[in-house]
């Protein structure tokens, strides 16, 4: 069992994946959850992971793909997606929210999300 931890996310630096897009990211055993700053023009180029993620916008638009099915993603909107399934998104409006993934997202962990850091915005 892990110890209990507490955070003051606005006192904690943001990593800058892109110019365009900034995040912050805590791991548990089971979920990993992120804070995310996308501005307009920002993409999430089409990937896939094990992880089945939740997204929630606070603020602005993504334009997300996923699978076949395209959403668009507003203030107070969440979408799930399963794990495995093709996804990407288009920041339409400078966006701000978060993401919740079981399991947490090795990739992110361990730094080889190379397809986000290559992201052509």
């Amino acid at each position: 069992m892990s110890q209990l931890q507490h955070h003051r996310v606005t006192e904690l630096p943001e990593e800058r994946v892109t110019d365009l897009f900034g995040r912050k990211f805590f791991n548990g055993e089971q979920i990993t959850l992120a804070f995310l700053t996308i501005a307009q023009g920002g993409i999430v180029p089409r990937h896939e992971h094990e992880s089945e993620q939740f997204s929630y916008c606070i603020s602005g638009c993504l334009r997300f793909q996923i699978g076949d099915e395209e959403i668009l993603l507003r203030a107070g909107e969440l979408v799930q997606i399963p794990a495995w399934v093709p996804h990407e998104a288009v920041v339409i409006e400078d966006y701000t929210g978060f993401d919740v993934f079981s399991p947490p997202r090795r990739d992110w962990i361990e730094g080889t999300d190379d397809y986000l850091r290559r992201s052509p915005r």
